[in-house]
């Protein structure tokens, strides 16, 4: 175990901030992890691509284990599936990649999204009409109340948007997924407008994978949502909140205190059960807070990008960033009535 008390995390994070832990250590295979776990001082923080986490500037006490085990199995299924096992420190974007040279469908709109495999059961990462728990047939955990390792199915995983049983669960550490794609050309149909016309097709239609990658990559590198070192927009966490979903009374006032405040009506996507869910960068836009707007907070911004982004500019800190999110949900409450939550997970702070 390497002790790092004069080493902060921020090399370690997207946003580039966060302070140092009180003893890091590596793990390059399932084993490595389950032995660095149950040995670990506590507090744990196991910590991968650090694409979607906010941590303190003093740091934080304890153990920060890094997950650096590689590693892409594939395995045809009886029904024609493929099964692609990929360990937990696997970049994700590299999985995509991989995917779409196969020629495997299920996960090619979730290009470019920065961090590790093992991250993405855990908020169920989605993107222009996909998510994760479409595609994942198993995730392999040490289950740290048992002691053991062992393989959960899908359900077992309560998905929902934007998380899981893992998110907020120190019980379980994601060691490995599986997902289940279908060997095709073509992508499963389109579900998001923005995408489809970047491809100039209809939603609801299909594309090339490999067409389907280009457009999503081109789309989330205009909004200044891939890793970029000469992009001041690049040091972010993505989304920092995620789109509110209403119930029917709740958007409907909404649309009254939209009607009234701007004019139109919200953006927004209606679901089969009645819900709808609203655009938080319409929201955050129409409340006030444009892109690269900054508050005063020093070192820190809105992305110039994209408004559903908050960036660290070089030099902000987490205060600086947590003020600024601050701002920004506190004002959208008061323009529109509408509670905007975080994405993210804080350690050793809170939004």
């Amino acid at each position: 175990m390497l002790d790092v008390t004069r080493v902060d995390l921020s090399r370690h994070t997207t946003l580039r901030l966060g302070g140092p832990p009180g003893s890091l250590s590596t793990a390059t295979h399932q084993d490595e992890i389950v032995q660095m776990v149950r040995a670990a001082t506590e507090p744990i923080l196991v910590l991968a691509g650090g694409s979607n986490i906010v941590v303190a500037d003093e740091g934080i006490p304890g153990t920060v284990v890094l997950l650096r085990s590689m590693g892409v199995s594939v395995q045809r299924d009886r029904d024609g599936d493929v099964l692609v096992t990929v360990e937990a420190g696997q970049p994700w974007d590299d999985v995509v990649a991989l995917a779409v040279a196969e020629g495997l469908a299920g996960i090619e709109c979730l290009s470019g999204i920065p961090g590790s495999a093992g991250a993405t059961p855990i908020q169920n990462v989605g993107a222009y009409g996909q998510e994760v728990a479409e595609t994942i047939a198993a995730v392999r955990v040490f289950d740290r109340s048992a002691n053991a390792a062992r393989d959960m199915a899908p359900t077992e995983c309560r998905f929902a948007y934007r998380t899981s049983l893992f998110r907020h669960n120190d019980r379980y550490v994601v060691l490995a997924v599986t997902f289940r794609l279908k060997p095709a050309a073509l992508s499963p149909p389109l579900r998001y407008s923005e995408l489809a016309r970047a491809l100039d097709v209809d939603p609801g239609a299909r594309a090339p994978l490999a067409e389907v990658r280009t457009a999503v990559l081109s789309l989330r590198g205009r909004k200044g949502m891939v890793l970029d070192p000469v992009d001041p927009d690049t040091y972010s966490v993505g989304s920092f909140f995620t789109n509110p979903v209403l119930d029917g009374a709740g958007f409907a006032a909404l649309r009254a205190r939209a009607a009234e405040v701007t004019g139109v009506d919200p953006a927004a996507w209606p679901a089969e059960d009645g819900s709808v869910k609203v655009s938080a960068a319409w929201l955050i836009e129409r409340a006030g807070f444009g892109k690269g707007y900054t508050g005063g907070h020093r070192g820190v911004a809105v992305s110039g990008k994209h408004t559903l982004a908050l960036t660290n500019r070089g030099t902000g800190t987490t205060v600086a960033l947590l003020a600024l999110a601050r701002e920004i949900r506190d004002g959208v409450r008061k323009v529109f009535d509408v509670d905007l939550h975080p994405e993210p997970v804080f350690v050793g702070c809170a939004l």
